[in-house]
């Protein structure tokens, strides 16, 4: 998808996670493994299954799709991204792909049963009035599913190199491209705004090991925002190659941000 960053300059994250890159796919996927199966669990345990016409935002690689196509057994998904280079080397039964600006008030397909977007709106201005036209994509007894992550390195978490990198990540990110994680648990509140119903949540944290998925994404991760992190001051090279060092030892006793998912129901029942 696309989307201005704080400069208006460009879309989003093409200053800092750049599709061209090389190994960009690799870096989306190691956050596939770590929240994949936590995601389809959620989806199928709403029902979403055969027969449901599905619009995933931000489709990344595809995992999603694929899994929502061949597992789940849905009828079609709309996979829409801002760069769709991943998804189109990846085609299969039952998946469209669009490229697109979600922000855009021209963005109006559907309706769909289901409407998912993970890691999305936090890259993204305005939450408020996403979430208000996402919901208005919903077909009558659909469900809009919106994830998102949670800072867990507060003020109040032990100072290690992992805490003051990951501070450091989440405001250079902030300045560069304009990711704010700060309103993600008022999430479910704008749920209900839009006018949905049953909102609920979850937060789901993974746990940081050694060579793990989700260890392996913040350390390419961080090698990526590595210009934008050392521009705040909170951190140095110096400082965030420690990190990358202690990310990766038994002694890194960290929380990984964790995903909030809420999801709420078109009112118009079928």
């Amino acid at each position: 998808m696309t989307g201005a960053g704080p400069s208006g300059e460009g879309r989003y994250g093409e200053r800092v996670f750049r599709p061209e890159d090389r190994g960009e796919d690799d870096r989306i996927d190691l956050g596939a493994l770590t929240y994949d199966e936590t995601t389809m669990a959620r989806l199928r345990q709403l029902g979403v299954g055969p027969g449901w016409t599905c619009l995933e935002i931000g489709a990344g690689t595809g995992t999603v799709t694929r899994r929502l196509l061949g597992e789940a057994g849905v009828a079609s998904v709309l996979a829409v991204d801002r760069d769709v280079r991943f998804l189109a080397a990846h085609p299969v039964p039952g998946m469209t792909v669009l490229q697109a600006d979600v922000t855009s008030e021209d963005f109006s397909p559907g309706p769909f049963r289901l409407v998912h977007a993970r890691f999305v709106l936090m890259h993204l201005p305005s939450a408020r009035q996403l979430v208000s036209r996402l919901a208005g994509l919903l077909a009558p007894g659909g469900v809009l599913v919106v994830s998102d992550a949670v800072d867990l390195t507060t003020r109040t978490a032990p100072v290690t190199p992992y805490t003051l990198a990951m501070r450091a990540m989440w405001q250079g990110l902030r300045d560069s491209i304009g990711t704010d994680v700060s309103q993600v648990p008022h999430r479910p509140a704008l749920l209900r705004e839009a006018g949905l119903e049953a909102v609920a949540a979850e937060i789901h944290v993974p746990p940081l090991l050694p060579g793990s998925a989700i260890s392996r994404f913040w350390a390419d991760t961080w090698e990526r925002a590595r210009p934008a992190m050392t521009a705040t001051g909170l951190i140095d090279d110096a400082g965030l190659d420690e990190a990358l060092r202690y990310l990766g030892s038994p002694d890194c006793t960290g929380l990984s941000p964790g995903m909030l998912t809420a999801w709420g129901w078109n009112p118009e029942r079928l």
